[in-house]
């Protein structure tokens, strides 16, 4: 990744808005590459990929569970807006000019522009650095690799600023809503902020195929994985910079499902997703392959259930470091439920039961060509028991970590002895009327209908008793977070906490001198 800095002393700024940041610091993975990319006025540097998982920071809550406010008056950019790009040189000069021209105006605070050059061969990079040359706010960073994954997770890992955001090229949200998007970042309320086009209270212009699978998608992720978050797509997003370095090592997506692991990492994390209704036109003339890209959603989805049933993703350490506390006078239960809507429960309980029961009929089946039916049933329903609890306990009750594993477990297998009192006493039935031995689709048939109505049993005692949250503290107190050294990230350096009685977001801009 080539960084190119803009030219210098062709403009003149207040202090509200510095004369172009500096080139990133040079601490190890930053590298001079040789001679400049873009003439005499620009150097270029090298980064390293994005680091491995490290250690977990301290707890990034202040007194009484509440993130600290941000520093506005640092000499380092408040806010880093990274413009990732393929091929676009068609839009990208218009882009950089109308965004420049708006943060100038209506942003009280210092910023820089980041084009994201993904490998584009056309003259997009060349177009970036003429541009970067003529404001000094533009910074060009070039990458070998495609990807918008890829792209953000290094400009944000090397990025100094305390604040770090995100827009497509065609800037199809209105910028009207950037202020909204960034004030909760900086006064601490908020991790993350999202543009949401499927609210009520959005404005959006688009054809109806973007709209059911952009519905679709968020409908599964609500559904299938506890997503409390609206829109994981709209190419309009912000995060602070703590949290960035603590979550971006974890995620593995280079393309476009990095905004929807970002996001579900974020929540299984216990942090804060503000949502900011947008005004959205859509880009007749984008190139992006929607059908390809739902289809990679899809697949992204799958990959990241496993990482999170594996522990590939150290959940409970990094909500332990990055979740906030209980609200003052009240438990973690009255501040919420692990497990979501009862809606939300109900899908993904189903979705694992259909998993279960198939697994229960090809054993049973399997067991019954050389067994007693009984014994088959109880193999059966022994073996895929101790799963439907693990995979319950994760996906439909939202629980992680071993705390009261084995309890669940226990209990789960209380639930499995009434599952197999039903279908034993249904093949017991089955066999006593028929007077012989009866047909082999009859039992299947008749353990089927049973272990349906020992499933509908289970959903409840699970839901009221074994997972119930007020028999289940997962959440850890604030005083039990981690505290052991932070990450060292290249590019980034550590961002002073603000006074409390300060209020970043309401500071006066400072009148920038005429041009």
């Amino acid at each position: 990744m080539t960084f190119t800095d803009q030219a210098t002393g062709t403009l003149s700024r207040s202090t509200a808005t510095p004369a172009g940041p500096a080139a990133p610091p040079s601490p190890s993975g930053l590298e001079p590459s040789g001679p400049a990319s873009s003439g005499p006025a620009s150097s270029g540097l090298t980064v390293a990929d994005a680091p491995a998982p490290g250690p977990f920071a301290g707890a990034l809550t202040g007194p009484g569970g509440r993130r600290a406010p941000i520093d506005t008056r640092g000499s380092t950019p408040l806010l880093d807006v990274t413009i990732p790009v393929f091929n676009e040189e068609r839009d990208l000069e218009a882009c950089l000019r109308r965004l420049h021209a708006y943060l100038i105006g209506a942003f009280p605070h210092s910023f820089r522009i980041t084009v994201a050059d993904n490998a584009s061969t056309d003259g997009t990079l060349k177009t970036a650095e003429r541009v970067a040359r003529e404001l000094r706010e533009v910074m060009v960073v070039h990458m070998a690799e495609k990807g918008r994954g890829n792209a953000l997770r290094k400009v944000w890992l090397s990025s100094p600023s305390p604040v770090l955001a995100y827009m497509d090229v065609d800037l199809s949200t209105d910028l009207a809503a950037l202020g909204p998007l960034l004030a909760p970042l900086i006064s601490g309320h908020s991790d993350l902020a999202i543009g949401t086009r499927l609210t009520r209270n959005s404005r959006v212009v688009r054809g109806p195929k973007r709209e059911f699978i952009s519905r679709s998608y968020n409908f599964l992720l609500q559904s299938l994985m506890g997503a409390h978050f609206s829109d994981a797509q709209c190419g309009f997003k912000a995060i602070r910079a703590d949290v960035a370095r603590q979550l971006l090592p974890h995620t593995l997506d280079n393309a476009w499902f990095f905004d929807t692991e970002l996001l579900v990492l974020a929540e299984k994390c216990g942090l804060r997703v503000h949502e900011v209704p947008v005004d959205w036109t859509d880009d007749p003339d984008s190139s992006v392959d929607i059908v390809q890209t739902a289809l990679a959603d899809l697949r992204g989805m799958a990959r990241l259930s496993r990482d999170l049933v594996s522990g590939r993703i150290p959940v409970p350490e990094l909500r332990a470091a990055l979740a906030r506390g209980p609200l003052p006078a009240s438990s973690r239960f009255q501040e919420q439920s692990p497990g979501g809507s009862l809606f939300g429960q109900l899908v993904r309980f189903g979705s694992i039961g259909v998993a279960s029961t198939l697994a229960y009929l090809a054993i049973f089946l399997l067991c019954r060509q050389f067994m007693d039916p009984q014994l088959a049933n109880f193999l059966a329903l022994l073996t895929t028991a101790v799963a439907n609890t693990a995979a319950n306990r994760r996906f439909t009750f939202g629980i992680q970590g071993g705390s009261q594993a084995a309890r669940h477990h226990f209990e789960g297998l209380l639930v499995f002895g009434i599952g197999l009192a039903l279908t034993s006493g249904a093949l017991a039935l089955v066999h006593a009327t028929s007077g012989a031995t009866p047909d082999r689709w009859l039992e299947l048939l008749t353990v089927t209908a049973a272990n349906l109505a020992a499933t509908a049993v289970k959903f409840l005692l699970f839901r009221l008793v074994v997972f119930h949250p007020r028999r289940t503290n997962t959440v850890p107190a604030p005083d039990a977070a981690i505290t052991v050294a932070e990450p060292i990230v290249p590019g980034t350096a550590p961002v002073p906490a603000a006074p409390e009685a300060s209020l970043p977001h309401t500071e006066p801009a400072q009148k920038r001198p005429s041009k």
